[in-house]
């Protein structure tokens, strides 16, 4: 085992999202979670996903966020949401750790995902969120014509 391995809590880091309008709050979860593993993978939502969550597509085509977040130095290997069966990409990637914001922490999805994630080894991490900023902000503060600092 390598020195990089003995460092690092976990082996293989799992984290998603849509990463639309990539902004800081992205960047701080992705470091965070490779901060704690030695191999990071990340989920790009895909847009047929988004929609069908939200209702509405990203503003960045798929193909560019992937593009994105593959040129991240934190990220070793970027894949596709194609669907919300997290538990099956854990088992599929051999994941040991899902990365996470602590908003979700406490939510009725997480707590179950934490109990099927524990069933085959696998911890939710939950990473500090960075507050003031989404992708959601950034659309409204576009929408109304409000500065983007």
């Amino acid at each position: 085992m390598d020195q990089l391995s003995n460092a690092k809590k976990y082996k293989i880091g799992y984290t998603t999202g849509v990463y639309d309008m990539f902004h800081i709050g992205h960047l701080n979860v992705i470091r965070r979670a490779k901060a704690q593993c030695d191999y990071l993978i990340v989920g790009v939502t895909t847009d047929e996903l988004c929609y069908k969550r939200k209702k509405k597509y990203p503003i960045i085509c798929e193909k560019d966020r992937v593009d994105i977040v593959r040129a991240i130095r934190y990220v070793d290997e970027v894949v596709l949401q194609t669907d919300m069966d997290k538990l099956s990409a854990v088992k599929k990637h051999h994941v040991d750790a899902v990365f996470v914001g602590s908003d979700w922490k406490g939510t009725d999805t997480w707590n179950q995902f934490e109990k099927e994630f524990k069933d085959v080894g696998c911890t939710v991490v939950y990473l500090d969120h960075t507050d003031g900023i989404s992708s959601t902000i950034l659309r409204d503060r576009l929408n109304s014509g409000e500065t983007i600092l």
